[in-house]
């Protein structure tokens, strides 16, 4: 069997000019920016409490004074008004080492409760950390039959077992919650491979996304054989395949808790929906066009409705699913020619608009280069979601208003790439992975006499013992 990557080179026909002096970030859907509001701003009923309904900012003290004096009648705080307190301490002091590897980073994730946070390095490398134990190694995993890096890491929802994806056909899965700190694969622990192929693959794939199902009964993945996998761990075999798209699918997640509908993006440029539940599932449920290039990464809003989507047109979409269409307009070629992976993005493309464009906003300002860079919603706990993070290949790491489409913060450290990043689901910490070996963390308050805060010339391009190589 043969390795096989393709480069499309299409795009959407008509493409038309924007002036760079358009400011098209701010041209964020109404619906949108009301909801970012009410879920991270005070209530009506603490405000009017407080200024009698008029529409001045709070301040934390007052806060604090309307609930203990209890004047909202609810004798505590709403969820809006904890968002509201606590995306005043965005996490953008320091940052600190929470380990430094001889191999890049790629991908830093934290469990749901957030008491886990796992990081994968290309050297088959991955670490599991305890955030409650002073990021101490909870798991330190030695991976197998890796091609190239680890491609994506997913924990199950009982945080018992971590599946790791490569690019090749085989998704492996580890226990993270037994007495086995070393687990070096099938030496000092068994990981159990998972295969994806099938009697009529014409080539051996590479997987680049993975994702347990809430209940944890199944994985998805996505891959460069330009189809959906899903996988049934009760009966330990592929049960659905769907032909997605025309070039790699290099995201696919669930849109909600049900697990029924998906989304997935590719290199086509284009982001579909799935639902299992229809009879017809070799066929979307809906298309949401307006990338003019390659999909790198999808993340839910959770709610059935909004996701966003980063891609190497150097643009974060928003989107909302009852603007979906059932079909897609024929495509021509650009023109221009390029390739993320080595090449700059062409000046003449950066303002180009995609006719039919679909999405609700857009937001610019990071750079999407020569890896699958990531991006989120901020935790619905302490931001109400206001905000959008990710990652980029100017060595930053970016936050988005979404209410007003602006970065309003920019973290800067890293010497090199950012790939991943990962929004603590309660408390003010980030943390970000680079292809400098660096993980590391970022905090609402600084501490300058923690011996872990890194200073300025500890900057690096590329771990210590780094070798130049092919990337993907």
């Amino acid at each position: 069997m043969r390795w096989k990557r393709k480069i499309h080179h299409g795009g959407p026909s008509e493409q038309q000019q924007v002036s760079p002096l358009v400011d098209e970030v701010c041209a964020i859907d109404e619906e949108v920016s009301h909801l970012c509001r009410i879920k991270s701003e005070p209530s009506q009923r603490t405000r009017a409490s407080i200024y009698a309904g008029q529409k001045r900012p709070v301040s934390t003290f007052k806060l604090l004074s309307g609930r203990e004096s209890n004047c909202s009648g609810m004798g505590r705080f709403s969820s809006a008004d904890c968002s509201y307190a606590l995306r005043k301490h965005l996490p953008v002091k320091g940052p600190w080492c929470v380990d430094d590897m001889d191999s890049e980073a790629y991908i830093s994730q934290f469990s749901a409760d957030g008491s886990l946070l796992i990081g994968g390095f290309r050297g088959s490398h991955i670490r599991v950390y305890n955030s409650e134990k002073n990021w101490k190694v909870h798991k330190d995993i030695t991976c197998k039959r890796l091609r190239w890096t680890i491609s994506d890491i997913a924990l199950s929802p009982d945080q018992r077992f971590l599946a790791y994806s490569s690019l090749s056909p085989t998704v492996h899965i580890v226990n993270v919650q037994n007495a086995v700190r070393e687990s070096h694969a099938n030496i000092t622990e068994i990981h159990e491979g998972l295969e994806f192929s099938d009697d009529d693959d014409e080539f051996s794939f590479g997987i680049f996304s993975v994702k347990f199902s809430k209940d944890g009964r199944e994985l998805v993945v996505g891959n460069n054989n330009e189809s959906i996998c899903i996988y049934d761990l009760g009966a330990n075999k592929v049960t659905e395949r769907i032909n997605a798209h025309v070039a790699d699918v290099n995201v696919v997640t669930f849109a909600d808790e049900t697990s029924d509908v998906l989304y997935s993006g590719s290199d086509d440029s284009l982001c579909k929906v799935w639902d299992r539940r229809c009879h017809k599932k070799q066929k979307p449920v809906g298309v949401l066009t307006g990338h003019l290039d390659g999909i790198t990464f999808i993340d839910s809003r959770g709610d059935g409705h909004y996701f966003i989507s980063n891609c190497k047109d150097q643009t974060i979409k928003l989107w909302d699913l009852r603007k979906m269409s059932s079909t897609t307009k024929e495509c021509t070629p650009k023109g221009y020619e390029w390739d993320y992976r080595w090449m700059t993005y062409p000046s003449e493309a950066r303002y180009l608009k995609h006719p039919y464009d679909q999405s609700l906003a857009t937001f610019r300002g990071h750079s999407v280069l020569r890896t699958l860079i990531r991006c989120y919603f901020s935790p619905m706990h302490s931001t109400g979601q206001r905000y959008i993070y990710t990652g980029s290949s100017d060595q930053c790491v970016y936050i988005y208003d979404v209410a007003t489409g602006k970065v309003v913060e920019k973290l800067r450290w890293h010497g090199s790439i950012i790939r991943d990043c990962s929004w603590h689901p309660y408390l003010p910490t980030l943390v970000s992975s680079s292809w400098d070996g660096y993980l590391v963390r970022w905090e609402a308050t600084e501490d300058g006499r923690d011996p872990s805060m890194l200073k300025t010339w500890k900057q690096r391009m590329h771990p210590e013992g780094y070798t130049v190589s092919f990337v993907l």
